[in-house]
C-alpha cells in the first residue's frame, strides 16, 4: 500500500511546479509573440488559468484552513509572518485575474498595452517567489518542529487527496487538455514545444 506523502513535501513539490511556470513565464513573454501571436497568447493564456485554477483555487485554500491556524496555535511567535501570507492569500486571485485582463488588452489592443502586461508580470513573480521562500523558511519549518502526529494526519490526508497534477499529483481527465496545451505547447523547461521566435520587448 503507498504511503502518504508528507504535507510538507506536497507544498514544496508544488511550489517547485508553480516556480517552473513562473519562471517560464518571464522568458517566454519577454520573447513576445512575433509571428506567432496566436500560439503565444494561447500558451501564455493557458499558464495563467493554471495557476488561477490549482496554485488559487486548490493549493492556497489548504495552506489558509488547516496548515496556518495549526501553525498559529502551536507557534504563536509566527503570527505576524501567518498573517502577512494570508494576506498575500487573499490578493493573488485578484493578481493572476487582472494578468488576464491585461493579457487579453495586449492580444486585442496591440503593442501598446505589451507594457503593462510585462510590468505587472514582474512584479507578481517576485511577489509569488518570495510568498513561497517564506513559507518554506519559516513556516514549514517550525510546522515540522512542533506538530503532533494529529496535526499531520489531517493535513496529510487534505493535502495528498488533491496534489496539483503537474506536482506528482494523480492525472485528472477534466484537466488533460490544459495541461497537454501546456507541456506540448510551451517551449522547455516547463514543455516540450519549439521555442517562440519573437522580438524581446
Amino acid at each position: 500500500m503507498k504511503q502518504p506523502t508528507s504535507a510538507a513535501q506536497v507544498i514544496r513539490d508544488e511550489h517547485r511546479a508553480l516556480a517552473a511556470v513562473l519562471r517560464s513565464l518571464e522568458p517566454l513573454v519577454r520573447m513576445g509573440p512575433g509571428d506567432q501571436p496566436e500560439r503565444f497568447f494561447d500558451i501564455v493564456r493557458a499558464m495563467l488559468f493554471y495557476i488561477d485554477e490549482f496554485p488559487e483555487h486548490r493549493h492556497h485554500p489548504k495552506e489558509s484552513d488547516l496548515l496556518f491556524p495549526r501553525l498559529a496555535r502551536s507557534a504563536p511567535e509566527l503570527l505576524p509572518v501567518i498573517r502577512r501570507l494570508e494576506a498575500d492569500h487573499m490578493q493573488g486571485e485578484g493578481r493572476v485575474r487582472t494578468l488576464q485582463h491585461l493579457l487579453l488588452a495586449w492580444e486585442l489592443v496591440g503593442e501598446s498595452r505589451r507594457p503593462a502586461f510585462t510590468e505587472a508580470l514582474e512584479e507578481y513573480v517576485r511577489f509569488y517567489l518570495e510568498h513561497m521562500r517564506v513559507e518554506e523558511t519559516q513556516l514549514l519549518p517550525a510546522a515540522e518542529r512542533v506538530f503532533t502526529p494529529e496535526d499531520w494526519q489531517a493535513i496529510n490526508h487534505a493535502f495528498e487527496a488533491d496534489r496539483d497534477p503537474l506536482a506528482g499529483g494523480e492525472r485528472d481527465p477534466n484537466y488533460d487538455r490544459l495541461f497537454t496545451r501546456i507541456v506540448l505547447a510551451a517551449p522547455a523547461p516547463i514543455g516540450v514545444g519549439a521555442a517562440l521566435t519573437g522580438t524581446p520587448a
